[in-house]
């Protein structure tokens, strides 16, 4: 991952944590899946805006490893829901240039999801625009766990005290983007959730009271207004900074 020691007006990598839905639905006195779907469309806005204002990467947190634990009826229809975003959205990413990655435990889902996770994968691998990744079956922690793994498995040779951050990086999830410099979080938690931990070590974050499917357009442009205004030092003096 590059780091980029310069204040810059615009973030090159944006994560969100797309809190809300539920509770977006239960307002309106709605099933709590009908917040999701609206989510989705607030998903498809979102990717176009970013896309056109040059961002180059976009993480979305649709499904963490604690998700699970919620009603069975409610998880299998965000699977279901997962699918046909799948199934339907990938052409539509391919004719703008868009790259989809997705990035969690595949493991964990239908082997029919995992067969059209991998088609998506390989239908925009050589698109050139933003790169969109969706966070599925996702925890930060299971994500450096996994990249110790994969070390050891490439060192053989080597003692794990000989690791190296530089080393780790290389096989933590989205490793070849930029790192986070933008989260933002709606729905008013203020909390990261076990998301990207690794990735956002030098993150500006923004947080919203605003539900996922409210956020739209102008929201995300309000969050990377904020984001300009920051000095970002990295561990540097502002006077350092400003030479």
């Amino acid at each position: 991952m590059s780091q980029n020691l310069h204040h810059d007006l615009q973030p090159q990598h944006i994560a969100i944590i797309m809190d809300g839905n539920g509770r977006w639905a239960k307002k309106r006195f709605l099933p709590r899946f009908i917040g999701h779907q609206k989510g989705l469309k607030s998903v498809r806005r979102l990717v176009a805006h970013c896309s056109a204002l040059g961002i180059n990467a976009l993480t979305l947190f649709a499904f963490s490893t604690e998700n699970w634990r919620r009603p069975a009826d409610e998880v299998n229809k965000l699977m279901g829901l997962f699918l046909k975003a799948l199934q339907k959205e990938v052409s539509k990413l391919n004719e703008n240039n868009i790259r989809l990655l997705i990035i969690g435990d595949r493991s964990g889902f239908s082997e029919e999801i995992q067969t059209h996770i991998a088609i998506a994968e390989a239908t925009t691998r050589d698109n050139t625009g933003l790169v969109l990744s969706i966070a599925a079956n996702y925890g930060g922690r299971w994500d450096i766990v996994e990249a110790v793994k994969k070390w050891q498995l490439a060192n053989p040779g080597l003692n794990v005290s000989e690791m190296t951050e530089e080393a780790l990086d290389r096989y933590v999830a989205l490793n070849e983007l930029p790192e986070v410099d933008l989260l933002i979080r709606t729905g008013g938690e203020q909390r990261i959730s076990n998301f990207l931990i690794w990735q956002m070590a030098y993150a500006e974050f923004y947080f919203t009271d605003d539900l996922w499917p409210d956020f739209d357009e102008a929201s995300i442009d309000k969050a990377i207004e904020s984001f300009s205004s920051r000095e970002r030092r990295f561990g540097k003096t502002s006077e350092q900074v400003a030479n």
